[in-house]
């Protein structure tokens, strides 16, 4: 039996990439403005950074192989959304499929991401990122919750219908 991905899955999808890339575009135009703009005394700043890098700022000026590898990741992605129905599940991917697209844009189109959000948590400088690092973290989190809490019962009920045939 052929499962079936509803279109209706695109437009959060749409929807979290399109958020992502109009706040890269504004900050992007607006980046003399944001240098360190505090927004919260020592706990939350907007800063304009060009990262040519992964998370953390690591593998800097690696554009194409970071290319590569999140297209190779997206497709993974996409797979694993077909093949697998559950709710929660295709919602974390679908987190993780637009703050991946939203940064492979950025790498594809000018060499580097845009990222912004700038936190000082009890006086740690925390590394900025943007929203689709954010879409990234989400769906990582609803990923593990999945796994942890739901992954293994699906599992249990597919093996219990052959047991008793």
């Amino acid at each position: 039996m052929k499962k079936k991905v509803s279109v209706l899955w695109l437009i959060p999808i749409l929807l979290l990439i399109a958020i992502d890339q109009i706040t890269k575009q504004y900050f992007y135009l607006n980046k003399l403005m944001y240098q360190e703009k505090e927004m919260i005394k020592d706990f939350f700043y907007l800063t304009y950074l060009e990262n040519k890098g992964a998370s953390f700022s690591m593998l800097q000026n690696f554009r194409w192989g970071l290319v590569g590898i999140s297209i190779i990741a997206v497709l993974v992605m996409v797979w694993f959304f077909i093949k697998n129905n559950a709710f929660l599940a295709r919602l974390a991917l679908s987190f993780v499929l637009a703050g991946a697209f939203g940064n492979l844009i950025d790498r594809v189109r000018q060499g580097f991401v845009i990222d912004f959000l700038h936190f000082y948590p009890f006086g740690y400088n925390f590394p900025v990122f943007n929203i689709a690092d954010v879409c990234v973290n989400i769906g990582a989190f609803l990923l593990v919750v999945w796994v942890l809490f739901f992954y293994h019962e699906t599992n249990m009920k597919k093996e219990s219908r052959y047991i008793w045939k």
